[in-house]
């Protein structure tokens, strides 16, 4: 059978799923699984209308990678009824420092023989569950947070959640809700003299005022790093190195919105727009030889592979991974 003909026989299959009646009822327990409630008629057709283009554009992309044209599958989750626009909108929130001023790492490469093939810190009892930002664009809070997380677990053995929210109301230099930058949230660790527990001070979804308490401190920082602009190896080294690092990425393309499971490569991806923080917790290879990052996320576990994302590495810098990636010192 030629490819035209299973391109056209998987397309049509695609199709026969999505008709009118087959549609309603997708629609229906979508609704209830995500416990969606809308004001009025008007304002579900519209939600209607982004979920079933949404669920079009998945069944698209999936006919395809069954096919061997993509490297990565889509499925639909709780953000199947937003725009790609809208996610970045509420679900973001990195904002990228114009300050040139920068504090890059040692030749940390200089000092390292051969890579292992692969790294993973959820092995090693260094990244903590996934979280869930919810539509505060609080990003930067999570990634800066997990990296705390990772070097208090590094430099003591105890893995403990430490609290975004003491970052999202108490680092002034970022704009809590409305989004800020991860070294800023570092700095603020130093100078405070440290952060909370997720337990003493839990995460809220909104800007409130500062109530930082020192008496329920559960980590330090002395300042922080960050890699050379664009250098996937030092990536690797600092990853190797140090622990789980904070980066930068797109997040704006409906294919990371939807994405589920094997390597994301999505050329449309742009390393020169990056509007989410998220954190590197390892890299690895496939067995059929494709390299990646292993990225952990904070839109719950229903987004993605329980929350994860393997992101496609030494591809170019694919969106901008490591164009603003920084980890503490402790």
């Amino acid at each position: 059978m030629s490819p035209c003909v299973c391109v056209l026989l998987l397309a049509a299959s695609a199709l026969a799923r999505l008709d009118e009646a087959s549609l309603d009822s997708q629609w229906e327990q979508w609704k209830a699984t995500q416990g969606r409630e809308y004001n009025g008629l008007g304002e579900e057709e519209l939600r209607r209308a982004v979920w079933e283009k949404n669920l079009r554009m998945i069944d698209a992309h999936n006919a395809e990678a069954a096919l061997g044209m993509h490297s990565y599958e889509l499925a639909m989750n709780h953000l199947g009824d937003m725009t790609s626009e809208e996610v970045s909108e509420k679900m973001t929130g990195l904002l990228v420092p114009t300050d040139p001023d920068r504090s890059f790492t040692e030749a940390l490469s200089d000092r390292v023989g051969k890579l292992p093939e692969s790294v993973d810190y959820r092995k090693r009892n260094m990244v903590t569950p996934v979280k869930n930002q919810g539509s505060c664009g609080s990003c930067w809070a999570f990634s800066s947070a997990g990296a705390l997380e990772g070097q208090l677990s590094r430099m003591t053995g105890n893995l403990l959640d430490l609290s975004p929210q003491n970052l999202v109301d108490c680092v002034k230099e970022n704009n809590g809700c409305g989004g800020g930058y991860m070294t800023n949230a570092f700095q603020y660790v130093a100078d405070n003299g440290g952060i909370d527990s997720d337990a003493a001070y839990p995460y809220m979804g909104v800007e409130q005022q500062c109530r930082y308490n020192s008496s329920t401190m559960a980590a330090r920082c002395k300042g922080y790093k960050e890699i050379p602009v664009g250098n996937e190896h030092a990536l690797a080294v600092a990853l190797f190195k140090v622990g789980p690092v904070s980066v930068g990425i797109d997040a704006a393309q409906s294919s990371f919105q939807f994405y589920s499971k094997g390597v994301y490569y999505d050329p449309d991806c742009n390393k020169d727009d990056i509007n989410h923080a998220v954190l590197a917790v390892g890299y690895g290879v496939t067995s059929k030889g494709k390299k990646y990052w292993i990225v952990k996320n904070s839109w719950s576990e229903d987004w993605g592979s329980k929350g994860y994302i393997l992101m496609a590495r030494n591809r170019g810098n694919l969106c901008g991974i490591a164009n603003l990636a920084s980890y503490p010192v402790m």
